[in-house]
């Protein structure tokens, strides 16, 4: 390992911008200063490494405050023709010597990576040959005896082997959906059909997920373009019987590298033109663009940037001259690392094979996941479900939602029906939750009683908390006897999953309850045990982190301290990672507990940052972090204590986090997950077993946990999961957010 004192990091943004650009900067330059070492940004790209000068300038800890939550690059970013040459390259290095620069964080795409891969390779031939002509001395050379270079994937398309996620590809599909859902209200008003182009290039993760979180009609991808020549009958027929079955909007999706089976390039306008020449209907084409870059970042690209910026600069500081470069990238909601140009190769194979019309190479490139959804899609787009296949059991299956009501839980009930009846299922939807159970409140759905659910927050079916017990065991009894049900399932928080765990232990004496049964975990407070991320997690977080945003700039026109209350009662997850989106430089959890010296340690350090000339401090408390320091004690000591030197305010979010429409990400994993629970059931049903169980998100796959377990998995009295993941994760925000390093 290089001396740490010694030696400097230089990181630059390449390529198109991305949203959480920003936020890997912030990450990067702070986890460098705390351990000592200098940090350059380098201006303009590799542009700006070619230019020099002051395109490559040491940043301190302020110059990246306030930057986490801003769209784009605030160092920029450029296509340099330059850098492409070996004398532009040469230019590059001395540039970088001279900053004692020989570290190097890239964000970008794989152009750009695969541009650093070949300027590490050359380095000591540049470096000779800047020796040669008296640029650079034989000892300078010395000191720098190899270029080390660590990748982060800056790209919306989401076309990036090595990491679940690329950098801004969540922000762009929160565009995008948000379009849809506005798109699907005017369409449906006027009966009119909209083709809708979004970006992607060769990758059609942005088109296949929005027409998934948007409730598409019919979607086009690269990956796999239609499987016959008269795709566009294929099409219109799906639309003309989409309008027959009730429809009053019909939407199309289009990534902008579809093509048809020959290669030939299918673009929105042409999809427009045969929806209009076939079925004589109104069509608009919204081509939506760089929309799709721009904004404020989301919560998962704030957070999870910022991992990967942290962990970027323990790799550099780490790595030996005989380590591969490596690319930072997420994989299960872990950082990973793998060779970076391992992860090249496999991305350019993906063009490759949709380049050679290898379109089933390419989908099982993808990855697994990815042809799920593609499957899953291809059954919620038909208009009405397929005719039972003869001989394969049909089941009576009940859908309820209970506990609090959560965004998702609507995509969730959508899903699971369309995939129950596409498989011959009957499904009985229970209004109420199991108070509604009690009192029979129980409606037969068809295919298009969930139509236009997805992009809706709160539950429809209606819920609430209460746990059947005594009398109301008796009464759910009776219900699933009287109307045959065969199989439940049961979307929502704790109280769902207590009420699943209470029907499976009463079993010898309610025979009824011999059922299997599924729990799918839907509550904010993410709070569930063997699932990583419950359903309308997401949601609430992106619903903090915008009020936050705007408490920010309220707070910067004068000196203030905001202290911001958020839900979750006993479990810490949206305090935490809301404190790592948006740069809070104290978060309060249950989990740790609050001590009276704590306060005075954070009121210290707070004093002394308000006196070197701080504006804002922002504080977060989980809900029940301590049941005398409330937030109203904590905002009366701090401005007592403060004599005036700031203003404290406090901001109990409330009932917010609960409300709005699911995010993407909580539409895609509640269809995800819905799609498994029916396969579950359908499995029991057909092998005549009845097992209850709960699924949930595990290091990135779908498992299922028997019901009789989660006793052992849980801490019942806090009402949350033993292991938390995301517990781990507390100290890099602490030391991204604490007081700058001493000097």
């Amino acid at each position: 390992m290089t001396n740490a004192t010694t030696k400097s990091i230089g990181v630059l943004t390449s390529g198109g911008d991305a949203p959480g650009m920003n936020a890997a900067l912030r990450a990067v330059v702070r986890s460098a200063l705390t351990r000592g070492v200098a940090v350059y940004a380098v201006f303009e790209g590799y542009q700006g490494m070619v230019e020099g000068g002051d395109r490559i300038r040491a940043l301190s800890w302020d110059d990246v405050g306030g930057v986490m939550q801003r769209g784009g690059t605030v160092i920029g970013t450029a296509r340099s023709a330059e850098f492409r040459a070996r004398e532009g390259r040469l230019k590059a290095a001395r540039n970088l010597i001279e900053r004692d620069i020989d570290r190097l964080v890239v964000i970008g795409g794989d152009g750009s990576l695969t541009g650093a891969n070949l300027f590490r390779q050359e380095w000591a031939g540049l470096l000779a040959e800047l020796v040669a002509t008296n640029q650079i001395t034989q000892a300078v050379a010395d000191q720098h005896p190899y270029l080390a270079i660590v990748g982060l994937v800056g790209s919306i398309d989401n076309d990036f082997a090595g990491t679940d996620m690329t950098i801004g590809a969540d922000t762009a599909l929160h565009r995008i959906t948000t379009a849809l859902d506005q798109i699907s209200s005017t369409a449906a008003s006027h009966q009119r059909s909209f083709v809708v182009e979004v970006m992607g290039r060769n990758c059609g993760y942005l088109a296949l997920m929005s027409a998934i979180a948007g409730g598409a009609d019919w979607v086009l991808i690269p990956e796999s373009p239609p499987n016959t020549d008269d795709w566009e009958s294929t099409m219109c027929e799906v639309v003309r019987a989409g309008r027959k079955a009730g429809r009053r909007d019909s939407i199309i999706v289009v990534a902008e590298g579809a093509r048809d089976r020959h290669g030939n390039p299918i673009s929105g306008t042409r999809v427009c033109k045969v929806l209009e020449e076939r079925l004589g209907e109104d069509v608009r084409v919204t081509i939506l663009g760089h929309i799709q870059r721009g904004g404020a970042p989301s919560a998962f690209d704030r957070w999870m940037s910022t991992l990967l910026g942290h962990a970027a600069v323990e790799e550099l500081l780490s790595t030996t001259p005989e380590r591969e470069p490596q690319l930072m990238g997420m994989r299960y909601n872990r950082i990973r690392s793998r060779p970076l140009m391992e992860c090249v190769d496999q991305t350019h194979a993906v063009a490759e094979a949709i380049a050679a019309h290898n379109y089933e190479r390419a989908l099982e490139l993808r990855g697994g996941s990815f042809e799920d959804a593609f499957r899953t899609l291809r059954t919620m787009v038909r208009a009405l479900p397929h005719e039972p296949v003869p001989g394969r059991r049909r089941m009576r299956l009940a859908v309820l939602t209970a506990g609090a009501p959560t965004p998702g839980m609507n995509t969730a009930v959508r899903a699971a029906t369309r995939l129950a009846l596409d498989r011959g299922h009957t499904v009985l939807a229970v209004h109420n939750g199991f108070e509604g159970l009690v009192r029979g409140e129980i409606e037969e759905f068809g295919w298009m009683s969930v139509s236009g659910w997805g992009p809706m927050g709160g539950s429809l079916l209606g819920t609430s908390r209460r746990v059947p017990s005594g009398a109301d065991l008796y009464a759910v009894a009776r219900q699933l006897e009287n109307h045959n049900i065969e199989g439940l399932l049961i979307i929502g928080g704790w109280a769902a999953y207590e009420a699943a765990l209470k029907l499976y232990n009463e079993r010898q004496q309610f025979p009824s309850f011999n059922i299997p049964t599924i729990g799918l975990p839907a509550t904010i407070d993410n709070n569930l045990p063997n699932s990583e991320m419950s359903i309308g997690a997401d949601t609430a977080l992106n619903s903090i982190v915008e009020a936050i945003d705007k408490i920010k700039q309220s707070a910067v026109a004068a000196r203030r301290c905001f202290v911001v209350e958020v839900m979750g009662r006993y479990c810490g997850y949206l305090a935490l990672m809301s404190g790592l989106a948006t740069g809070a430089e104290q978060v309060y959890l249950h989990e740790e507990g609050v001590r009276m010296k704590d306060l005075y340690a954070d009121l210290t350090e707070m004093i002394e940052s308000f006196q070197q000339g701080k504006r804002l401090s922002l504080v977060i408390r989980n809900e029940q972090a301590n049941p005398l320091y409330t937030t109203e004690f904590m905002c009366a000591l701090f401005e007592e204590e403060g004599k005036k030197l700031f203003d404290v305010r406090p901001a109990i979010l409330g009932h917010l986090q609960q409300g709005g429409d699911p995010s993407p990400f909580d539409r895609i994993q509640a269809t995800r997950l819905a799609a498994r629970c029916i396969e579950f059931l359908t499995e029991q049903g057909e092998q005549h077993t009845s097992v209850s169980a709960f699924i949930g998100l595990q290091s990135g796959h779908i498992k299922l946990t028997n019901i009789e377990d989660m006793p052992r998995l849980v801490d019942a009295a806090a009402m949350r999961p033993r292991e938390q993941w995301w517990l781990s994760l507390r100290s890099i925000g602490e030391e991204l957010s604490k007081a700058k390093p001493q000097e």
